[in-house]
């Protein structure tokens, strides 16, 4: 059973992920394959400076994630070109992880299942939901943005009424990370038990 768990920036998606790892489930974070498919001399950097040139580019050579993002923020055609780099290697990350997983089910992190449509891609979707005032609170706690730049990335993200809409199963977070285990122990059992049916 392949599930996608999805959630606006600043969730809790990470934190779910890593109790679903702590119950000996294998997750994979797509964001992360999407970094990793940039870092330095691999095909995909070796791609990007086809297209893009240096203009990204800190004084190691390395891509600068905030110069990327504010390049592609406001251009759709520079996103196009960034996504036709990134996706066919996190797809195949996906495809190889998923192939190489022993756990008796797999979870695929994705944030934009619904952006991307690609919710047939899993058996079930989670979502892990939240207030918005919560959300550009953690988020901005950790990625050291203010509020209005995170506000601007929920703005462009799916709606929670959007993610709901393709979800099967959802976990609200507008509590502590104990309540969050504690959901994602429920889910976990609840899988456990659909795979022994």
């Amino acid at each position: 059973m392949i599930i996608g768990l999805t959630g606006g920036i600043g969730s809790g998606k990470s934190a779910a992920g890593n109790f679903f790892t702590e119950l000996g489930i294998s997750v994979l974070d797509a964001d992360n394959e999407a970094k990793k498919a940039l870092d330095i001399n691999t095909p995909g950097y070796l791609d990007f400076i086809s297209k893009f040139g240096n203009q990204c580019l800190n004084d190691d050579k390395e891509i600068d994630r905030l110069k990327l993002r504010d390049l592609i923020f406001n251009n759709p055609s520079k996103k196009t070109d960034l996504e036709k780099i990134v996706h066919p290697i996190v797809r195949n990350s996906i495809t190889s992880f998923i192939n190489n997983s022993s756990s008796p089910y797999t979870i695929i992190m994705v944030p934009l299942i619904f952006e991307t449509k690609s919710q047939s891609n899993y058996d079930k979707i989670i979502t892990i939901d939240c207030d918005v005032e919560l959300q550009v609170e953690r988020a901005s706690t950790r990625d050291m943005q203010n509020k209005e730049q995170i506000l601007l990335i929920i703005d462009k993200q799916a709606t929670r009424e959007e993610r709901i809409s393709i979800s099967d199963d959802i976990i609200l977070n507008n509590s502590s990370l104990a309540h969050l285990k504690e959901q994602v122990l429920n889910l976990h059992l609840k899988y456990m038990e659909l795979l022994n049916e």
